[in-house]
């Protein structure tokens, strides 16, 4: 008979019973076929084997259905040598599905297309040399930026890396100038002179925008810094990738923090591959929200993929740092379907693998399908949405092209500060 709690998603979100089988055999070291795994979706999970794939769930950043747990056990029994801030962390509860209103999924859907729209039209301009430099975009990934802003305030201060057009977005940035500075124009956000990968907005508290891998995450700490100090009630969010998290410079980042008690999320963008090496090459351990223990800084992996559970995910960090708890780590496993830059081939993962990401774990096609399953909208509604979107960046972006480029006697203005610090 079939368990009252139907957790048979849990098979499939794991990769299916054939792989879900082997999963569990290599993890446990019993034996185990795919055809019993598969007998689960009628039977129903059983006890012994939920504990192997909490582990698992976790591992892959996915949400754990509070009736899933055996009984007598919660998600802290999964948690190895616990600091004293993860203790405390363990007080703080999650925030329920029930807190999504249809306003919520509605603004997913549209600023999720919004950034993807976007990220396409300049992939265009790119391949028709009209943009140079490096370029990265954020196709896939765009889950994480618009959930984290979600959850934060306009005051809060957002620092990131070179692949910024997103975030820059998601703070209110214009989408006008930030198209102006990918084409080299006097109006773009840093009058033409930053490209793809040094844009800044401090009217929207966005920090930019950094080419060297890292080199932001301290700059951010020291946001937190500066809030603290002038007893401001922002936070700061480091947005940083697998790629930098590693970095010397972000562990001392890490001990600052804790040290000060900082009012900093270190959101760890994790799409798989830094440049061109899987996470599972690079990093001795792939648990990269455990990298602050040693610290004292609790964390915790999110899917990535999924609005909104990035958002509730989000919630909560925000709660902790703002009870003046400190820093915080957040790992969204995330994935971009796109190379690392334009000129990535990305030979070293094959089409099956992104296209199986695309099908089965794309965040705008989740939340379009709850649109729909949940009657907010129709298919025309979510054309016409499409269709309106798509058209206002083709307007932006033609305009775009006919502004002005950047003057040459840009090059000698901000380059020294000379206003007051206020």
């Amino acid at each position: 008979m079939k368990q009252d709690n139907d957790f048979s998603y849990l098979i499939d979100l794991l990769g299916g019973g054939r792989l879900l089988a082997k999963s569990l055999s290599n993890y446990t070291n019993i034996t185990l076929n795919e055809k019993t795994v598969y007998s689960w979706k009628q039977q129903g999970i059983p006890d012994k084997w939920k504990p192997a794939i909490i582990k698992l769930l976790i591992k892959s950043g996915n949400d754990i259905p509070e009736l899933f747990f055996p009984p007598g056990m919660n998600i802290y029994n999964f948690n190895s040598s616990l600091s004293e801030s993860n203790v405390l962390l363990s007080s703080y509860k999650d925030y329920k599905r029930d807190k999504i209103t249809n306003e919520n999924i509605k603004s997913f859907y549209k600023n999720m297309l919004f950034l993807r729209r976007f990220e396409e039209k300049v992939g265009q301009l790119y391949g028709l040399g009209l943009i140079g430099g490096f370029c990265h975009l954020y196709i896939g990934q765009e889950a994480v930026s618009v959930g984290i802003e979600a959850a934060i305030e306009k005051d809060d201060n957002v620092i990131t890396g070179y692949r910024c057009h997103a975030h820059l977005l998601s703070r209110g940035a214009s989408p006008y100038k930030i198209l102006c500075e990918l084409l080299g124009k006097d109006e773009g956000i840093s009058k033409g002179k930053g490209g793809s990968m040094h844009m800044f907005a401090p009217e929207n508290n966005f920090w930019g925008g950094h080419g060297i891998v890292g080199a932001q995450v301290p700059i951010g700490t020291g946001l937190a810094f500066a809030s603290k100090y002038k007893n401001k009630s922002s936070l700061s969010v480091t947005y940083f990738g697998d790629g930098a998290a590693n970095q010397g410079q972000v562990y001392e980042s890490y001990n600052m923090a804790s040290l000060w008690n900082l009012p900093i999320i270190f959101c760890i963008e994790n799409n798989q591959y830094g440049m061109g090496t899987s996470i599972k090459r690079a990093s001795a351990g792939t648990d990269l929200s455990k990298h602050g223990e040693s610290f004292g800084i609790p964390g915790y992996a999110i899917n990535g993929m999924n609005p909104i559970s990035v958002y509730l995910g989000a919630l909560k960090a925000v709660k902790w740092v703002r009870d003046g708890n400190g820093p915080i780590i957040l790992e969204m496993k995330t994935y971009r379907y796109r190379g690392h830059s334009m000129s990535d081939p990305a030979k070293y993962r094959t089409r099956e693998e992104v296209q199986k990401m695309r099908e089965e774990q794309d965040p705008i096609e989740f939340i379009k399908k709850e649109l729909l399953d949940n009657n907010i909208f129709d298919n025309e509604k979510i054309e016409n949405i499409d269709n309106k979107i798509r058209a206002e960046i083709n307007d932006l972006a033609d305009k775009a092209k006919n502004a002005a480029l950047s003057k040459e006697d840009n090059l000698y203005k901000d380059v020294l500060f000379n206003g007051e610090d206020n």
